[in-house]
């Protein structure tokens, strides 16, 4: 029996990335066959790229199965470069970076690695962010959705 890959898209998004008081939110949308998830939530004093990672963690911990293959649908560099090419020289040298410092957002990386890891198959691909990919669209939408409950909620 051939099996369906799961498609993940994820974003994560920031308001106010600048500033110390800003609102962070992440969306994902899972995808097997003819069925669709969609998860979201919102974070406060965060980064763009926490939030990036978070919804790829999100995503990856709602899975109930590690022998289909997974497509990751990302518009961010940052998770895609981490996964397929930077985490393995960061374990290598102890979670540092190749100038010596500590990998910024080291929990979230590690959390990342691990669920990956326990996949039977899994790819990281990069998707133009706003081109009108209609998953990659309703991921953003989520990750706004996350961020307006979380500006209501102060």
């Amino acid at each position: 029996m051939h099996l369906d890959n799961i498609i993940i898209y994820c974003d994560g998004g920031c308001r106010g990335n600048q500033s110390e008081h800003n609102i962070g939110g992440w969306g994902a949308v899972l995808k097997f066959g003819a069925r669709t998830k969609e998860l979201y939530g919102g974070a406060k004093n965060t980064t763009n790229n926490i939030m990036e990672l978070t919804a790829a963690v999100k995503a990856l911990e709602a899975l109930k199965t590690e022998h289909i293959p997974v497509a990751f649908f990302i518009d961010s560099a940052y998770v895609v470069n981490g996964m397929n090419s930077w985490v393995p020289g960061w374990i290598k040298k102890g979670w540092k970076t190749a100038g010596g410092s500590p990998v910024k957002n080291k929990e979230l990386w590690i959390r990342l690695n691990e669920l990956a890891a326990k996949q039977k198959s899994i790819t990281f691909n990069k998707v133009r962010g706003h081109h009108g990919v209609e998953l990659n669209e309703r991921a953003d939408q989520l990750a706004n959705r996350g961020m307006d409950e979380m500006e209501a909620s102060l």
